[in-house]
């Protein structure tokens, strides 16, 4: 029994003992598990002691000291942020160097032009002369008006194209090479760009592109044919004479007669292919008149004057009418061969014209570098310049719009132009407005593409360039141009702070 008791005392002792460290290692896990919760029972028992401290009027040892060390985190997690804080002069020494150089190459000027606006070309004290002086004369007249209308005008236009763009290239197989396209005009610098246009709007179609694609559109739909610089001769009695341009018939004719119109200084260029050898006028029938056009000249001298002769080309494609009165009775168009038939001419005598028509300059297409549109010409290749830009960012915007609520509208019945305008476009007018700004503040600085383009020609003249022509380019009064490069601030001036609030805005 004594030995049966003792193995059950070394038994319940064991056990006693696998207890207590089993006890240990969870107590071990939970503090693993948990590292804050001595933390929080060292705070839970600050707080006690604090409570009881208030209660008893008095302070408890290990309550105290329990707080007081609670209270000494506080300055270490400050000491720490603070070592992570570089110290104000080392953080100025390197904003340095960047801070003289934008001093002067931007406050200084800025301060500088201000300054020497209020000064004449000789340097004495002109007050507001010169800012008074932008609003005067021709010259500055057309840049102001050019300017207001780029201003309303191209960023409006390239916002709006690029819109287009941006949404088309969501729907086309190849979006990327499309978007690559539209966009490497921008790689391409203001000057190279402005070479460029200058040649595509050159007045010969030979030369320009503009112009030949329109006049390649042109004689697609128009068959008339101009013989520029053709004539009668002028010497000794001759069958035909010329009459304001027009070339009539020296004697007025009738029915059943015959009537023959040799010209002469007829271009070689200007002869068709389609030209015949000039052939002797038909028999008029009833009622008709016929007659020949040619070019009366031999090759190599020879032939008779005022007669068709061997070798000499007929002129086809010549409008003829018959005028009696003042009012034209009959027409008629020359054949391959010069010939023609004037028919239903009545009764009476007629004069034979070939009205003015036939002798002037052949269609060649807009003189897009004249006064009228030079500056919609070089609004037009800006918007080639800057469509990629708007595209690009217009497309971003495009690219973050929740697709849940265009496919709601959608499942709503709305179609697709109901979820443009009243989903996408809504959605879109925070990307919209900054394209637009940043395009307008573009805008009141462009200068290379008028300078190349325009060539100088005051009709195409804006602000930006009347400063430069002003200060350096011959007027050499730099008060005048710093009255204009201040007021150009003074305008880009909203825009950019309109853009810079927009951001902080987006950043809150």
């Amino acid at each position: 029994m004594g030995g049966a008791a003792a193995v059950r005392a070394e038994a319940d002792r064991r056990r006693g003992d696998a207890g207590e460290a089993g006890g240990r290692g969870r107590r071990g896990v939970r503090q693993v598990r948990d590292p804050h919760e001595g933390s929080e029972r060292r705070d839970a028992a600050g707080r006690h002691g604090r409570r009881a401290a208030a209660d008893d009027g008095g302070t408890g040892g290990a309550t105290g000291g329990t707080a007081g060390a609670g209270a000494g985190s506080a300055p270490r997690g400050r000491k720490g942020r603070e070592r992570l804080t570089p110290p104000s002069w080392l953080a100025l020494t390197f904003l340095l160097p960047a801070l003289l150089l934008l001093g002067f190459l931007v406050v200084y000027p800025i301060v500088y032009s201000v300054i020497r606006s209020f000064f004449d070309a000789t340097g004495d004290f002109a007050g507001l002369d010169n800012y008074t002086g932008v609003f005067q004369g021709h010259d500055n007249i057309v840049a102001v008006r050019n300017t207001a209308i780029w201003v309303v005008v191209a960023p409006t236009i390239v916002t709006i194209v690029g819109l287009v763009f941006a949404v088309l290239t969501e729907r086309i197989r190849w979006a990327t090479a499309f978007k690559l396209v539209v966009f490497m005009p921008m790689a391409i610098s203001f000057l190279a760009s402005g070479v460029i246009f200058r040649l595509v709007y050159q007045q010969d179609p030979d030369k320009g592109v503009a112009n030949a694609a329109m006049v390649a559109v042109h004689d697609m739909f128009s068959t008339d044919r101009t013989y520029p610089g053709a004539g009668p001769r002028t010497a000794g009695d001759q069958p035909v004479r010329d009459d304001g341009g027009a070339v009539v018939a020296a004697r007025p004719v009738t029915a059943g007669q015959t009537v023959i119109l040799p010209l002469v200084k007829v271009k070689p260029e200007y002869l068709p292919e389609t030209a015949e050898p000039a052939a002797s006028p038909p028999k008029a029938g009833s009622g008709e008149i016929t007659g020949t056009v040619w070019f009366d000249f031999t090759r190599g001298g020879g032939g008779a004057l005022n007669q068709p002769n061997q070798g000499e080309s007929g002129l086809p494609d010549v409008r003829v009418e018959a005028v009696r009165g003042g009012e034209v009775v009959a027409t008629a168009t020359t054949g391959p061969d010069g010939t023609f038939t004037l028919e239903d001419v009545g009764s009476g005598q007629v004069t034979v014209r070939l009205p003015q028509d036939n002798f002037t300059e052949a269609y060649r297409g807009a003189e897009w570098l004249g006064g009228t549109l030079i500056t919609p010409a070089i609004i037009g290749s800006y918007l080639w310049v800057w469509a990629g830009f708007a595209m690009v960012l217009i497309a971003a915007g495009l690219a973050a719009i929740p697709r849940d609520a265009l496919e709601a509208a959608r499942v709503d019945g709305a179609t697709e132009w109901q979820v443009f305008r009243r989903v996408t476009i809504p959605l879109l007018a925070p990307v919209l407005m900054v394209v637009l700004v940043t395009l307008t503040i573009n805008v009141l600085k462009v200068f290379d593409l008028v300078y190349i383009i325009g060539g100088g020609d005051p009709n195409a003249s804006v602000l930006a360039l009347e400063m430069w022509t002003e200060s350096f380019g011959g007027g050499n009064d730099q008060g005048a141009g710093s009255a204009i490069a201040v007021l150009l601030f003074l305008l880009v001036l909203p825009a950019m702070l309109f853009n810079i609030r927009r951001m902080q805005q987006e950043r809150k």
